[in-house]
């Protein structure tokens, strides 16, 4: 006799579809930008093991899952304590000497020899720590012009937030400056960028003189004048292939808005689009990967003082299914309080302790690797990706609120042994990216147990795809 009560149960349990006949995305890596935390931490072995390897990593007393992140990006300084045509650097009262970034162009009348490539010591250790470690992205961006390259001389922005802080007469030499550094780290350093983004959150209107980071605010109109200018001096010096990206907004309207404003001569010198993600679950990211339709996305920079990593996995969620971005970076993973995936004294240059947020992103990073094809689910909270060397299904679910749960519609899919490897981080309890018991499972379907505040991986061997999928 079949119990109508459980019938009943079944039905209301949510069912999430994994699509594996819809559009794909190729994956192509998790990063961070290295900038800030370069400055205190950037020669440590230890903190490179743990952000570029997935091996175990001993970070002080702590003994944590490496990320096994795979993008760089690097920050082109803007700061130097040298006088330029009788002017000197004009600095934020409040700064913090780790925000600032040291510049190689020290004086622009002295030809090679007003370069210094000795300064910015930590932050190109590290990139060259991830680099042995197999990081195979590397992007250039930039803050800040030069100081002197700025019209007041103040690389934290104009005095007027909403002004353009690139002096006219700067456009050739502001190319100049980042194209010359791509080419010197290829030649010497032996890191070949892999894009060039000279802007960061240019249209937003918080770079002032007072500021307390670098940064310079570029109109839409002034990114589209520039952009055809670092092309010209990208190709001059022998760098055709080094693709620019833009434009790096701070949210996903702002983006969208630039992107219209930018007109079509500049949008066709932009190969991938990058934004950021600090709107976090606000704004809209389908509009925006709707009106790009055509190029690559990345979230290139996210942040948030949430350390649980609980908002940090609902808005990655929602930037892997809905913007459909193809990477992934936070910005600073050493980073005081929250912010960091590691809360750290940034003054200081000391390692407090790793923040469960660190241990969310162990599942998303660890487990969805490069060259992964990216699969459409019906649900917003869950994550899946496709192995196709390993014949490996990877799903990821987060569970920002109660205990639920939830039935894995796994129909689509031939799957020759039927049991789930399992990961599981409570942010608010005690687990911490925990290797858990198998679950062994009926053909076509599995059900999880969502415990409150969690974030569970789910690893399932022997998997193929149905033809239909495999020939996308």
């Amino acid at each position: 006799m079949i119990c109508v009560a459980a019938l009943i149960f079944a039905a209301q349990i949510p069912t999430v579809f994994i699509d594996p006949f819809g559009a794909t995305v190729r994956w192509e890596g998790w990063g961070a930008s290295l900038c800030w935390m370069g400055n205190p931490f950037g020669e440590r072995d230890d903190v490179a093991d743990s952000l570029f390897t997935t091996k175990l990593a001993q970070v002080g007393d702590q003994v944590l899952p490496g990320l096994g992140m795979t993008i760089v990006r690097y920050n082109a300084g803007a700061c130097s304590p040298n006088e330029v045509d009788g002017r000197r650097m004009v600095l934020s009262k409040n700064v913090l000497p780790f925000r600032q970034i040291e510049g190689y162009w020290l004086d622009p009348a002295k030809g090679e020899s007003g370069w210094d490539w000795s300064r910015d010591k930590a932050q190109r250790a590290m990139m060259l720590k991830a680099k042995a470690r197999g990081a195979n992205r590397f992007e250039l961006f930039s803050n800040s012009p030069m100081w002197w390259m700025c019209v007041n001389g103040n690389p934290s922005g104009a005095a007027k937030a909403t002004d353009d802080n690139l002096r006219p007469d700067m456009y050739g030499a502001f190319a100049t400056y980042l194209a010359t550094i791509a080419a010197h780290s290829k030649k010497h350093w032996g890191v070949a960028f892999t894009s060039v983004e000279p802007f960061n959150e240019p249209a937003s209107n918080y770079w002032s003189a007072t500021g307390r980071q670098e940064g310079c605010h570029f109109s839409p109109a002034t990114q589209a004048a520039f952009l055809p200018i670092l092309r010209a001096e990208l190709d001059r010096q022998g760098l055709r292939r080094l693709p620019i990206v833009a434009s790096d907004e701070t949210s996903f309207d702002q983006a969208l808005s630039t992107w219209h404003a930018l007109g079509e001569d500049a949008k066709a010198l932009i190969s991938r689009v990058n934004v950021h993600g600090y709107p976090h679950t606000e704004g809209s990211r389908a509009a925006f990967a709707e009106a790009i339709a055509g190029k690559s996305r990345w979230n290139s920079e996210h942040g948030d003082g949430d350390a649980t990593g609980l908002s940090t996995a609902r808005e990655l969620s929602l930037d892997l299914n809905v913007l459909r971005a193809s990477a992934w970076c936070y910005w600073q993973p050493l980073d005081g309080g929250g912010w960091g995936l590691m809360d750290s004294d940034m003054v200081a240059a000391k390692i407090k302790q790793a923040n469960p947020k660190y241990f969310v992103l162990a599942h998303y990073m660890r487990h969805l690797r490069p060259g992964m094809a990216l699969l459409s689910t019906s649900d917003p909270h869950v994550v899946a990706a496709y192995d196709a060397r390993k014949r490996k299904l990877v799903i990821v679910v987060e569970n920002e609120k109660e205990a639920s749960t939830k039935l894995l519609d796994l129909s689509a899919f031939h799957i020759g042994r039927r049991v789930a490897k399992r990961w599981i981080t409570t942010p608010k309890g005690a687990e911490r990216y925990e290797k858990v018991d198998d679950l062994v499972f009926e053909p076509g379907s599995l059900k999880i147990e969502l415990p409150a505040s969690s974030v569970q991986t789910f690893e399932f061997p022997e998997v193929t795809l149905p033809k239909v999928a495999s020939r996308r």
